[in-house]
Parts: C-alpha cells; sequence; structure tokens
C-alpha cells in the first residue's frame, strides 16, 4: 500500500503502539492527545504474553519487562483460607508468565519511543471532538471548543479510551454501560520485596474482593511496589470516603491477613483512588476510514487483566492488515473480521464472569466457591482458563491467538 497519512487520537497503550507498528511500515503519522504533558501515571496492570508478542515485535519488551515482577501464577482464596483457584501458566507452556508492572512503565517505553521517532508528529493539548469527512472519504479531525481541523488523513485510529466522544461520529452499532462496581487502589512501596510471583486475590462473598499484585519497580527508582486493590460499588465511594479509616483497614486485614504491610502504610482516604469500568460493545470496529483499538472500542471490567494486552495486539493485527491489503477499507474491513472472535470471546467472558466476583448477586459467592476449583480440574477447562489468564483464549473449538514471538526469557 502506498505511503498513508494517518491521524491517532490518543496516546495511550493503543494509540501509541499503532502509531509505532504505522510509522515502521513508512506512513506519516500525527498523533493528537488532549493533555498537553502526558504522564507516566495509573495503577498496576498485568501484562499477558500476548502483551509481551507484540512489544517485541516493537523491541520493547525486554525495556519494560526490566522492571516489572515476573508472575507464574493466579491465586484466589476465599477469606477463610479456602483456595478455590490457582492457575499457573506452566499448564500451558513451560516458557509463559504474566508481569505485574505499573502503568507508567508501559506509558513510558512507548511514549518515549513515540517522540524518538522522526516519522511520528506528536501534537499535545489537542482534544478531538468531533470526525468530519471530505467527499472522498478523507478524514478531519476537530479539535474541542476552536473547531479547528486537523488533516485531511487518509485514514484515522481512535484510540482515546473507554470514554471516547468520537464513537458517536461513524455508524457503527455500538452499546456503552458503565459497570456498578469499580476498584480503589493504591500503589505501595513493598521494601522487604514479599510480594513475589503471583497474583493474590481474596474474596468474601461477591461484595469484597481484594488483590494484591507485585508491580515491579515502577517507571523510577528500584524499591519494589505492589498494587493494592479493593472492589468497591460506585455508589458507596461517598460513603466511604466519609467513614472510619481505622475500621476498613483492620477490617482488609481480617479479611487479607497477607495485606497489613501494605494496609499499615495507608493513613487516610485520599491515598487511594477510585476506578470505574465500562463495557464497550461495537461491531464493526471501523468504517471506511476510520478504526477504533483500544478501551475506545471494548473496554471491559479488569477482571482478566487484559486491556493493555488487548489494545497491543490490536495495534499489530492492524499494521499486519494494512501491509496485506490494496486499499484502506479492505485494510480496515480484515482488521474488524481478524479480531472477532478473539475480541467477543475476551468480552464474554469477562462480562459473565464479572459479576461472581464484584455485583450484589450474592448468591453468586458460594456458586463460584464451589464449583470453580472442581472446574479446574477438568483438563480442557483448566487450559482454556490458563488461555484466557494469557491472553491467547479463543471460542472454544477455534484456534487460540498464535504468539509471534514467545516472551523472553
Amino acid at each position: 500500500m502506498n505511503r498513508l497519512n494517518i491521524g491517532i487520537v490518543g496516546t495511550g497503550t493503543a494509540g501509541s503502539a499503532a502509531a509505532l507498528f504505522l510509522s515502521r511500515q513508512g506512513h506519516r503519522v500525527t498523533i493528537y492527545e488532549r493533555v498537553l504533558d502526558p504522564q507516566a501515571v495509573g495503577a498496576g496492570i498485568m501484562l499477558q504474553p500476548s502483551g509481551m508478542s507484540a512489544l517485541s515485535e516493537l523491541g520493547l519488551a525486554n525495556e519494560v519487562i526490566s522492571r516489572g515482577e515476573k508472575i507464574d501464577r493466579l491465586v484466589c482464596e476465599t477469606r477463610e483460607g479456602r483456595r478455590i483457584l490457582e492457575l499457573t501458566y506452566a499448564d500451558l507452556a513451560d516458557d509463559l508468565y504474566g508481569v505485574g508492572l505499573h502503568r507508567g512503565v508501559l506509558f513510558a517505553a512507548l511514549f518515549n519511543a513515540v517522540k524518538r521517532d522522526s516519522n511520528i508528529e506528536l501534537k499535545l493539548g489537542i482534544e478531538v471532538e468531533d470526525l468530519q469527512s471530505l467527499r472522498d472519504g478523507r478524514q478531519f479531525v476537530v479539535q474541542k471548543h476552536s473547531r479547528t481541523k486537523h488533516g485531511p488523513h487518509d485514514l484515522v485510529v481512535v484510540a482515546d479510551g473507554a470514554r471516547s466522544q468520537l464513537r458517536d461520529d461513524t455508524h457503527t452499532r455500538k452499546k456503552v454501560a458503565r459497570y456498578p462496581w469499580g476498584a480503589l487502589w493504591a500503589v505501595l512501596p513493598d521494601v522487604p520485596h514479599q510480594f513475589r510471583q503471583r497474583l493474590f486475590q481474596v474474596v468474601d462473598g461477591t461484595r469484597t474482593l481484594i488483590g494484591l499484585l507485585p508491580t515491579g519497580v515502577g517507571p523510577e527508582g528500584t524499591t519494589p511496589l505492589t498494587s493494592l486493590f479493593y472492589s468497591c460499588p460506585v455508589t458507596g465511594v461517598d460513603a466511604f470516603r466519609k467513614g472510619n479509616f481505622a475500621k476498613w483497614k483492620s477490617d482488609v486485614i481480617a479479611t487479607a491477613p497477607s495485606s497489613e504491610p501494605l494496609v499499615n502504610q495507608l493513613h487516610s482516604h485520599e491515598q487511594l483512588l477510585f476506578s470505574e469500568y465500562a463495557d464497550v460493545v461495537m461491531w464493526p470496529w471501523n468504517t471506511d476510514r476510520v478504526v477504533y483499538l483500544g478501551d475506545a472500542a471494548h473496554a471491559t471490567s479488569p477482571q482478566l487483566g487484559q486491556g493493555c494486552n488487548l489494545a497491543l495486539v490490536d495495534a499489530s493485527i492492524l499494521a499486519t492488515c494494512l501491509q496485506r491489503a490494496e486499499s484502506v477499507p479492505d485494510a480496515l474491513y480484515r482488521y474488524s473480521n481478524e479480531r472477532r472472535q478473539h475480541l467477543s470471546w475476551y468480552q464474554f467472558i469477562t462480562r459473565w464472569l464479572t459479576p461472581f466476583f464484584q455485583s450484589d448477586y450474592t448468591l453468586l459467592g458460594p456458586a463460584r466457591d464451589s464449583l470453580m476449583g472442581i472446574s479446574t480440574k477438568v483438563p480442557l477447562v483448566r487450559t482454556l482458563m490458563v488461555a484466557g489468564m494469557a491472553g491467547v483464549a479463543n471460542w472454544p473449538g477455534f484456534k487460540m491467538l498464535e504468539l509471534k514471538h514467545r516472551p523472553p526469557k
């Protein structure tokens, strides 16, 4: 395909990764970012083998992994200490693992690579509110307030997150719903480095979930970090902020005793931030000249820890489709078809699983505690669950996502 003029909205994982992939194919790329000075901030995330494969294509995997914490298993227990789930990557392949990572590490690696790329133009402090088509199909991006038009572009990649304002600018089918539950979180120092190798969760019914994720050393420094997550309904955040903080701390420690060294570092409600989730459903993820990637296209709850990994795979596959196609419309429709099975599986299974861990449906708690451990003893089910954790699962009966690159040793 001839050299394209491509506009990308957003410098998050999907946007920056797409810019790098497309620039390296020789296309001219302009990124529009509403924040004037993007910073490396955020909670702990899980980098999975699927995401590592895409980062390896970009030559960034070792840089990112070196600042993370290798994770070999997911463990979930009840308040009473009964283990209801334990999944290990080795059950799928000996060389697979996950990486607990500060979100800022991934952001910094991608954003710094973007800034080094002479074929990518960064336009910061520009909030894109609308898209506008020319008769030949090319697209302007329209700046909020000033209504300044930028472009035109042969292709626009929308990667501005779950709250994207640009989904309504095309006629693709879409549905956006807010989850009634979210999570309070903090990233805390773990000086003795006692949290290692596993993502650990403790559940008490469906209304309490505590997560402890070793998070590497962050974008700067050498002190190990661990991310603490605590589920909370959206309607309960104000009550938490006004509540008895000492009692909340004691309740968390009683539920998950291993969290005590982290919880004791918290002294006020303000140290915990709150994140909401959205469920974004679209099909297809494109028009002739516009394509949606990452959370703008398919946001889910973080129950399976796949957000950044799906975004990285999106960017890789979009680049492959553009490289192989004869026209932009052909490439974008190939992209939507190629991503359909993988993405729809993760959206389906995340939507189905989330109420078992975060909801007001209290009867689901005992069912989860009784059945989940039993189900993992069925080899086929266990393989599918580990594949889901690794980011390579697909609908039963379909081929799993193929990793172009295995995780670095």
